[in-house]
């Protein structure tokens, strides 16, 4: 299906390729009451138990920890589509191996632990546990894991050393009959590798070398030195310059490592600064924190662009990362016998004056942002628009202020074209949206309330609990948690679903219903969270045609395919973007060989595919996503990293 072309639904779209497994089965609610139940000492005495199995190697002994496989479930009715009966998961980001794994049921992980797990090594030492206390956050505790009710277990916060490095994890725990607790999901995340711990707290740098130094140097001269890279090469190379690149540059740079990004704009955050001037980041500030430096509480909740992008410009210089901006890669090819890249790269400086540089190393992270290339239609008769704009959503700088009656036509109708649309409606442009499929629709207020409320606000845990704790799902798990929570913000936001159907607006809540959270793991788009033009539809400011295929472009307007012609003076295509595959094989080129599959959606165990691991081309990374998918799968990615150049087995 083209870019154009209509279809009646998106609420099962994925990305091609990739899997959509039903949402997970609840587990059976405690037979306990709930009051009488000691949460620390049921974490206590399980944590024990799997640190014993795990010791003595034990890992049928370990494996039966865990919940059946396929318990009947006793709370009551399960998700559309869900599973028939609830499993155990064991979710591992590093803490096992050098991978990130997600294991379902009881043969699954005991096979896990057996063969691929660091503890399959003699002398590795055994993995241990200890439930972590420290916070009241973190503290075991009885919870309705369910946000419709009827789950109730005890979900603990817990450490993990191994051999190799310390982390931290997430349990929870049921009650498959009186006292008899087990394992539902268990999270392990390698946050600190042995030997190469992060430069931060009581490692940070000195800053100065006191007493008669002969030769020092300046902090400046020196700073200067590092950015131009006289003495040494980078070990990591860096495509990108936003929040992927920048998050994965700082990450790499606290553990040592030296790493030169490099970015095709003028300045740091112009990926932002140069959009369409009423962008504002629809997810809240407190969602959005990057690491080691967070927004500070004067900050507003939702982000203008160019506030953004002055933050990304300050980051940046506050973490004293090496960016070489205006720089494009010229030539590359990699050396398979010393497993490094030998790079050139072109660089305009201030002066607009040339120089090509060459380097050689070892890793390069692909970060152009979670979006490829434009998807941009070809449809009969584009070369004859005699109109004042046809463009594509990435080229939109903005309704003109003086709109004297035009008329606007906007192809898609998610986030952006939405967007557009508001602006083009208050700048007063008749405008038409083209809804080729249905959307799913949330209000902001919904957003920060209900799907990230409790975690990410005002007065919520540390930003670090809080991805633990929403990292520590399985996706399954996830799914059927948000199918709840899409259920109770649709209830919270029925007035203007409501409103959007009369106007002739067509909604869907994603994958099995899992909303906007499934929308953007699965599909990466799909999606509107609103700040203003849901009411310009439902007012009718904002028209809509609704499952029409734009068949032509006509000298003043388009053409759909039942026929119906609108005029327009501009024409703007929110059409997507293609996988972030297609903007490293364009800069890339034939050194990213064709088996690098496709980027996003989910693998065959609910981990995301293409992304944040090593691609199936040696050194060649790629990292994405929105602010906060990049601050939490920055460190694993760089972690990985450091195994390889560190050589930590």
């Amino acid at each position: 299906m083209s870019a154009s072309e209509p279809s009646p639904t998106s609420a099962e779209v994925v990305v091609p390729g990739s899997h959509n497994p039903a949402p997970a089965a609840w587990p059976p609610s405690a037979v306990t009451p709930q009051p009488s139940i000691d949460a620390p000492s049921i974490a206590e005495a399980t944590v024990a138990a799997l640190n014993a199995a795990l010791a003595a190697r034990d890992f049928s002994a370990a494996a039966d920890l865990f919940l059946p496989d396929g318990l009947a479930s006793s709370h009551g009715e399960t998700p559309v589509g869900a599973s028939d009966a609830p499993f155990p998961y064991w979710r591992d980001h590093l803490m096992l191996s050098w991978q990130l794994r997600t294991l379902k049921g009881r043969e699954g992980i005991r096979k896990f632990l057996e063969h691929v797990s660091f503890l399959s090594r003699e002398g590795s030492g055994a993995l241990h546990f200890a439930v972590d206390s420290s916070t009241d956050f973190r503290a075991p505790k009885v919870a309705d894991f369910r946000p419709l009710g009827g789950a109730v277990g005890v979900i603990a916060f817990i450490t993990a050393e191994s051999a190799v490095g310390t982390g931290r994890g997430v349990v929870r725990l049921v009650e498959i009959e009186k006292g008899v607790w087990k394992i539902w999901t268990l999270y392990t995340a390698l946050e600190k590798v042995k030997g190469w711990e992060e430069q931060t707290g009581p490692r940070r740098e000195l800053g100065v070398r006191h007493g008669h130094v002969p030769g020092r140097i300046a902090w400046t001269e020196k700073r200067k030195e590092e950015s131009e890279f006289v003495l040494a090469h980078p070990e990591v190379l860096i495509v990108g310059a936003g929040q992927s690149g920048l998050t994965a540059a700082a990450r790499l740079k606290r553990l040592g490592i030296s790493v030169l990004v490099i970015d095709k704009f003028d300045a740091v955050g112009d990926n932002w600064r140069n959009r369409y001037q009423h962008l504002v980041l629809h997810d809240p500030v407190w969602y959005d924190h990057l690491p080691y430096l967070e927004f500070p509480s004067t900050w507003p909740i939702y982000t203008p662009k160019d506030k953004i992008a002055d933050w990304f410009q300050l980051y940046a210089k506050a973490m004293d990362l090496d960016i070489w901006t205006r720089t494009q890669i010229d030539v590359l090819s990699y050396n398979d016998t010393a497993k490094n890249w030998h790079v050139r790269v072109r660089r305009v400086l201030p002066d607009d004056g040339e120089v090509k540089k060459e380097f050689v190393t070892i890793h390069i992270i692909m970060a152009t942002g979670h979006s490829g290339r434009p998807k941009m239609p070809s449809i009969p008769g584009m070369d004859s628009f005699q109109g004042d704009l046809l463009c594509h959503s990435g080229d939109f700088l903005g309704a003109k202020d003086d709109a004297r009656g035009k008329k606007a036509v906007v192809i898609g109708a998610c986030n952006s074209a939405l967007d557009i649309s508001q602006d083009y409606a208050e700048k007063g442009y008749d405008v038409t949206v083209i809804q080729r499929s249905s959307t799913h629709v949330i209000s902001s207020e919904s957003t920060r309330e209900v799907s990230l409320g409790g975690l990410y606000g005002e007065g919520c845990p540390p930003v670090e609990d809080a991805d633990l704790a929403v990292w520590s799902f399985p996706s399954e798990v996830l799914k059927a948690l948000q199918v709840d929570v899409t259920s109770i913000a649709a209830e919270r936001d029925r007035d203007m679903l409501d409103g959007l159907q009369r106007a002739g607006f067509r909604l869907d809540n994603g994958p099995s219903g899992g909303g906007l959270f499934m929308k953007y793991l699965q599909r990466g788009g799909g999606y509107y969270i609103n700040v203003g033009a849901a009411q310009l539809i439902i007012d009718g400011k904002i028209k809509v045609k609704s499952g029409q295929a734009v068949a032509q472009i006509l000298p003043r307007g388009i053409r759909l395919a039942d026929g119906t012609e609108l005029e327009a003076d501009e024409v703007v295509f929110a059409t997507g973007y293609e996988s972030m595959r297609s903007t490293a094989k364009e800069i890339l080129g034939d050194a990213l060989p064709d088996d690098v599959g496709d980027v996003w959606g989910w693998d065959e165990e609910g981990e995301m595919r293409g992304i944040w691991r090593e691609t199936s081309h040696p050194g060649v990374w790629i990292h994405g996503g929105n602010l906060a998918f990049t601050r939490y799968y920055s460190r694993p990615l760089a972690l990985q990293i450091l195994a390889k150049l560190r050589r930590v087995e």
